[in-house]
């Protein structure tokens, strides 16, 4: 099984190689059974409210796989809202998250941490792909501009594909030539994101939005500071949308390199987030109004099919 390279995969595809160059050690983390237990259902709790088609589709899971996957989504959704904080406080609380997700033992007073650190422990993932989250998440507080889609890929890359290739190791996989995949589907999620929140993302002052694809386009910072929708507008979301679902359909032949029973929620996570893509469209590009989403009975109506196509 092969998959296209795009001018931009070398450089993802080296630092994600680079994950699987580190052993990992399967200890367990030295803690009783009841704080474990606390800890698990802490970041269940946190999946829940945060992120209703991750928790829908980590559903799909065994029981010990999804508790996993959900620790792994609260270690990200902290680490993802550190970089929010006021002013003054980010940097010195992201080096302290750092030190207490990454160092060993891990303190049992925080349950996120807790978690994570014996879900990483217990699937062999890669402290390295960790620690580009973090750096990822940290790049936050200092890029807020991409000038072209090569820059932002790396940026999508560390807050993004990292997720999938931690993910992998959760699920199961059939070996290194899974990555690439993973990786590109994790691009995927992240320009939809990207797509979804371009007002959310210009009020915290940052733009996502490759500026010389701007231009190419007609279009400037300026646009995108009025919410002007128009015929240049309309194009740009047109070629940056087609580039997402080209992304996503060169990634999904990867989910059959990953352990069966972990396929579907995989596959579901990823066509519940490619329809936010549709509702872009149906509204006439308009993501600045309003915010993009897929409700909770038009996620059920499409789990059906999704079964269908990958049971």
């Amino acid at each position: 099984m092969s998959v296209q390279m795009l001018s931009w995969e070398s450089k993802l595809l080296e630092l994600a190689h680079a994950g699987l160059d580190r052993a990992v050690s399967a200890d367990p983390v030295p803690c009783a059974n009841f704080a474990l237990d606390r800890a698990y259902a802490y970041c269940e709790a946190l999946t829940a409210r945060h992120s209703r088609t991750f928790s829908l589709a980590s559903a799909l899971l065994p029981p010990s796989k999804r508790r996993a996957a959900r620790a792994l989504y609260a270690f990200c959704r902290i680490s993802d809202d550190l970089i929010d904080r006021p002013a003054g406080r980010v940097e010195a609380d992201l080096a302290a998250w750092r030190r207490c997700v990454l160092e060993m033992p891990t303190p049992c007073d925080d349950p996120v941490a807790l978690a994570w650190a014996d879900t990483r422990l217990r699937y062999r993932i890669p402290r390295l792909y960790a620690e580009q989250l973090l750096d990822g998440v940290a790049r936050d507080g200092v890029t807020r501009r991409y000038a072209t889609f090569d820059d932002l890929a790396v940026y999508c890359y560390g807050v993004a594909s990292t997720v999938g290739l931690m993910a992998m190791h959760i699920i199961g996989f059939a070996g290194p030539h899974a990555i690439p995949y993973a990786v590109k589907l994790g691009v995927a999620l992240q320009l939809t994101n990207i797509l979804r929140d371009v007002q959310e993302d210009w009020r915290a002052g940052r733009l996502y939005l490759p500026l010389e694809e701007l231009k190419q386009f007609g279009l400037s910072e300026a646009d995108v500071a009025e919410g002007r929708v128009d015929d240049r507008w309309r194009a740009f979301m047109r070629f940056q949308i087609a580039r997402t679902r080209r992304l996503y359909a060169e990634a999904m032949p990867g989910i059959r390199l990953l352990a069966p029973d972990g396929r579907l929620a995989i596959a579901a996570a990823a066509q519940l987030y490619r329809a936010i893509l549709d509702d872009i469209e149906r509204h006439d590009y308009n993501v600045f109004t309003r915010r993009a989403h897929i409700g909770a009975l038009g996620k059920l109506r499409r789990l059906p099919g999704i079964w269908w196509r990958w049971r």
